[in-house]
């Protein structure tokens, strides 16, 4: 067996525990020494170590990380770090005039294989030691097409275009306006055509460090496809944007098929990279100590593979369990309790936008969606629920309990994780309940220790919701949760809020543009029209079905349930489905009886 021992170094704390991993490895007790510490850290000596597991059960930092894994496998590793560190094994397989979709958890390898294949990080074949040089890169691959890939950057003959994976960075690394950076890149001479499609133009004279999270997601795609390039990368490119907007930004990046571009998209939006991508490979492993990268499949297939968690062709399992989607996600929840919230005619007015939000009412254990394209008032309606903002006559809302993570959110607590949910949560924290429906479901055990402003996007983005669901609270409000997340961590975090919702019989408002995670998490809608920037109009609540279909008709875009896993799919624009599912006014899906 190959054996993976991984340790981070920032979680050891080998004065603090007493050096317990040491005192219990039975190798060290039998003077081979499999741990050491060297500069007052601990080291793993993966050549004597027997996976017994005893230190991984025993470090009380979580630091520790040992996989067994078949020898075979070691043959085709790509990559690793250093010692005791992730580990990558096989790369994604570049083609021109296709458009390969990268599809898995965080932290199991994917933008480092595009940093590879963009030769960001000089690739070891896990020799970090003495890595291989160029050439030896190319003897490694010889028969494959990445042999070519790693020939045309040795011989300068590779240009790569490459969207980074967080774009609120960008205003740190580049200034200007949008319309000076955009027109400084157009090596394609494209950049009218996509400023049309993806709305730029009252963008153009705006400073970088003034946009949205959307804004500047729409001008990085921009950019990456408007370069000259032969590979282009894109790192989760959906990122804060709508559903019309992912679908746009989708069909821009399909584009650069037409002049035989090799493009790899990395995105955790199910329906987007299903309408996006011709191939998938699925990365599978243990986040944060190896990846495995799958063989290529269909789109179809390679999404349904990572669903189930098993890859036939292969015969690997890498789940236990499969995600299952429903027609109609099952809820225990009762939708009909007592009302717990109305409101009357809402309006908000802004310099230049108008907000209306018509009378509605929610009631105890239920959970309500919010649907809109960008810019049309979400976020200023859940702020007026959570009394950060007022509304033009001056009415309130009765006084209530409220708990709301913001839609962008930043690391300022100076302090570890551990310390700021305690602080939330109080005496909770330490229950049963707390660690199997919060700190379980989200994954936050092993970033307790870690100080918040070290986290990383996705980490916050748990953290965060965590923190929101860890206060008492009568209603609670999310906004846009699953940024950043993975397609599980998405599902999972929509069965935290599921529970909390249940478990207490309080009310929650979720703004989500996954329509995956709307469909499996809301138990009804609240849909947002009009035009954005401009006039804002919040519609009563109304069915999942319902709000689902005046959403996707206002968006003219129709979605169909997989025959296999029930998960939701963008219909081709024009096929034979989509307009027939225009024709009957079913935008959502076609009832069995109907098909």
């Amino acid at each position: 067996m190959t054996r993976v021992a991984v340790l981070q170094a920032d979680k050891c704390k080998p004065k603090r525990c007493d050096r317990v991993c040491h005192r219990f490895c039975p190798m060290v007790r039998s003077h081979r020494e499999a741990i050491r510490f060297e500069h007052g850290k601990a080291v793993i000596v993966e050549s004597l170590c027997s996976g017994c597991g005893i230190c991984v059960k025993k470090c009380p930092f979580k630091a520790i990380s040992i996989v067994n894994l078949p020898d075979e496998l070691e043959m085709e590793c790509s990559h690793r770090f250093g010692q005791n560190a992730f580990k990558l094994y096989r790369l994604p397989t570049p083609s021109p005039g296709t458009v390969l979709g990268l599809l898995g958890q965080n932290g199991i390898g994917k933008t480092t294989a595009l940093k590879i294949l963009s030769n960001e990080i000089s690739l070891n074949l896990g020799n970090f030691e003495n890595p291989p040089n160029m050439d030896g890169i190319i003897r490694h691959f010889r028969g494959s097409t990445l042999q070519d890939h790693f020939k045309r950057i040795k011989e300068g003959k590779l240009t790569v275009s490459h969207k980074p994976q967080y774009v609120d960075k960008i205003p740190k690394a580049v200034s200007g306006k949008a319309g000076e950076l955009l027109e400084k890149v157009d090596q394609r001479e494209k950049l009218d055509e996509v400023a049309v499609q993806l709305e730029l133009k009252q963008l153009w004279n705006r400073p970088l460090e003034v946009l949205s999270g959307g804004e500047l997601q729409r001008v990085a795609v921009a950019a990456a496809v408007c370069r000259e390039a032969d590979v282009y990368f894109l790192d989760e490119p959906s990122s804060y944007l709508d559903v019309k907007q992912r679908l746009e930004v989708a069909r821009v990046i399909r584009s650069l098929k037409k002049d035989e571009k090799t493009v790899i998209v990395s995105e955790h939006d199910l329906a987007i990279i299903d309408y996006l991508s011709d191939q998938i490979c699925v990365f599978y492993g243990e986040p944060g100590v190896y990846g495995i990268v799958s063989h290529v499949h269909g789109v179809r297939t390679g999404i349904n593979i990572y669903l189930q968690g098993y890859i036939q062709d292969e015969n690997v399992r890498f789940r236990k369990e499969s995600i299952l989607f429903h027609e109609k996600p099952p809820t225990t929840s009762f939708v009909g309790g007592e009302t717990f919230l109305e409101w009357r005619r809402i309006k908000k007015t802004y310099e230049g936008f108008k907000l209306v939000a018509y009378s509605g009412e929610i009631k105890r254990g239920e959970i309500i969606g919010i649907l809109g394209p960008n810019g049309i008032g979400k976020t200023t309606f859940v702020k007026i629920l959570a009394g950060i903002e007022t509304i033009d006559d001056g009415r309130k809302f009765a006084e209530l309990e409220v708990s709301y993570k913001p839609q962008y959110i930043s690391a300022e607590y100076e302090g570890t994780v551990q310390e700021l949910l305690t602080k939330i949560a109080k005496e909770r924290f330490g229950s049963s309940w707390y660690k199997t429906e919060i700190r379980k479901s989200l994954r936050i055990d092993p970033l307790l220790d870690r100080n918040v402003v070290e986290l990383s996007g996705g980490e916050l983005q748990r953290v965060a919701i965590a923190a929101c669901l860890s206060k008492k609270a009568e209603l609670y409000l999310l906004d846009e949760p699953s940024a950043y997340l993975d397609v599980e961590e998405r599902l999972n975090m929509a069965r935290a809020i599921r529970r909390v919702v249940e478990t207490h019989n309080v009310t929650a408002f979720v703004v989500e543009h996954d329509v995956a995670t709307q469909d499996f998490i809301a138990d009804r809608l609240m849909i947002f029209t009009g035009e954005p920037g401009v006039e804002g109009k919040a519609n009563p609540t109304t069915s999942l079905r319902n709000g689902m279909n005046m959403f996707l008709k206002e968006m003219e875009v129709t979605f169909r349930r997989d025959q296999d896993t029930k998960r939701p799919r963008v219909n081709k624009e024009g096929s034979k489905l989509d307009r027939f599912q225009k024709e009957i006014g079913e935008y959502y899906y076609v009832r069995s009886s109907e098909t």
